[in-house]
């Protein structure tokens, strides 16, 4: 049952994958048409066609590679200067031909009626438009799902109900990895055990303070706030029983923090609290979102630095970091993974499910902004400085110096696409042969 759930999980994450492509490339569509300009195809993945239909002037399909997607506008490149739309420039170097041909196949399928229809016809704050909506429809996704996840099911939160009892006093650091099945010789009986209390008791009140049954985060700062005999209530079958508890100092992670290595000393009752999950509001979504797309800025920008670990896991059977990169294929087996938890409650499945997704299209708002092709960034940086040259030359009076030449961008352009390649042979492999696993 646990393959079939994987399997399950797997499928389920690849179609939402494929979703935020096609989402993405919709944005890209709707203002490219929005502005006039041709669009002949629309389509989810690269290579080998599996499936298309055409409606309109647009054929929309799928292809067999789902790295990506792309939406194809007419006239992306302006004819070189000095020539006629279709002419070749008389200009010689290395990436000379490269470029050449690439303004040649831009304007291959540009038919007289479709002059005024091309993408670098617009002004360039349109072209801004269409290529950032993209990226922005990405950003949008993203949001949504975290708000369905923190406005919707809400954050996971303790309540004031006794889930289970530890058996004896051990400090943090000593559980990092997993209590032990037995406690160790002279560890001391844990409190809560000691005095009495049992599972599924509800903890009314601490030293006087009482508690509702959702207060678990108060409940659990008081109990921190103890030390040494406390009196403590508990509601066991309708009945509150009052229970003389000796809070023992101990060493814990930080409130808030699952991190053993922060650690603070303070009171220890040796009870583990039941978990509900309570809606938040639009303020945490924000919260979140800055918090996400700090963190995945800085997780792109190391990605060059992380290759050589990479490589190691994928080739050489070395450890796979927790931070390492992961590809289609990791962040798919994640998803299958997350479904095929057990006896987790449903909240906490859908709500990785969806956190995972809304990573995933953060990734893709930012890394399309790098301004290189063909990266959507690659053609919005051109637009801005063709829009600050023609804004400047009209300030002083200076003839229009015309559209900005993207081509020359075309050796970085595949510079990039040969590292992208190589990047992705080496993520695949590692997450087929030395998965990144969130549970062990």
């Amino acid at each position: 049952m646990t393959i079939l759930w994987t399997i399950v999980g797997i499928a389920i994450f690849f179609v939402g994958l494929l979703v935020s492509i096609a989402w993405h490339e919709l944005g890209h569509f709707a203002t490219a048409r929005w502005f006039g300009i041709k669009v002949p195809e629309f389509m989810v993945g690269f290579g080998r066609t599996i499936w298309s239909r055409k409606r309109g002037e647009t054929e929309y399909g799928i292809k067999a590679v789902p790295l990506g997607g792309y939406v194809r506008m007419i006239g992306m490149l302006p004819p070189a200067p000095g020539t006629g739309r279709l002419g070749r420039s008389r200009r010689t170097g290395p990436f000379q031909g490269l470029m050449d041909d690439a303004r040649a196949q831009s304007q291959a399928d540009v038919l007289p009626q479709d002059a005024d229809r091309q993408f670098w016809t617009r002004s360039p704050w349109k072209r801004i438009i269409v290529m950032f909506a993209g990226p922005f429809m990405n950003l949008i996704l993203a949001i949504g799902l975290f708000a369905m996840v923190l406005m919707g099911i809400g954050l996971p939160t303790a309540k004031t109900q006794v889930a289970a009892l530890e058996e004896c006093v051990l400090p943090a650091v000593a559980v990092q990895d997993g209590a032990p099945e037995q406690c160790p010789a002279g560890a001391p009986q844990a409190p809560a055990l000691a005095a009495g209390m049992q599972p599924d008791d509800r903890i009314v009140s601490v030293a006087g303070q009482e508690f509702g049954a959702e207060d678990g985060p108060a409940l659990q700062q008081a109990i921190r706030a103890s030390s040494g005999p406390t009196p403590i209530v508990v509601e066991r079958d309708g009945q509150r029983i009052p229970l003389d508890v000796n809070v023992i100092d101990n060493t814990l992670a930080e409130f808030g923090t699952n991190d053993p290595a922060r650690t603070v000393t303070a009171g220890y009752l040796g009870v583990q609290l039941d978990i509900g999950y309570v809606p938040v509001g639009p303020g945490a979504v924000v919260e979140q979102m800055g918090t996400m797309i700090s963190g995945t800025a800085e997780a792109i920008t190391q990605i060059p630095s992380r290759m050589p670990a990479l490589f190691g896991a994928a080739f050489l059977g070395e450890e796979r970091e927790d931070g390492s990169p992961m590809g289609v294929v990791g962040v798919s087996r994640i998803g299958g993974e997350i479904l095929a938890q057990q006896d987790v409650p449903w909240q906490q499945d859908v709500a990785m499910f969806l956190n995972m997704l809304a990573a995933v299209n953060i990734s893709l708002f930012l890394l399309n902004l790098l301004p290189i092709p063909p990266l959507d960034g690659g053609q919005i940086v051109p637009a801005i400085w063709e829009s600050l040259k023609r804004n400047t030359a009209r300030a002083f009076g200076r003839p229009d110096p015309g559209p900005v030449d993207a081509a020359k961008l075309l050796p970085f352009a595949y510079v990039f696409v040969m590292a992208f390649l190589a990047f992705f042979v080496v993520v695949t492999v590692a997450d087929i042969v030395n998965p990144v696993r969130l549970f062990g």
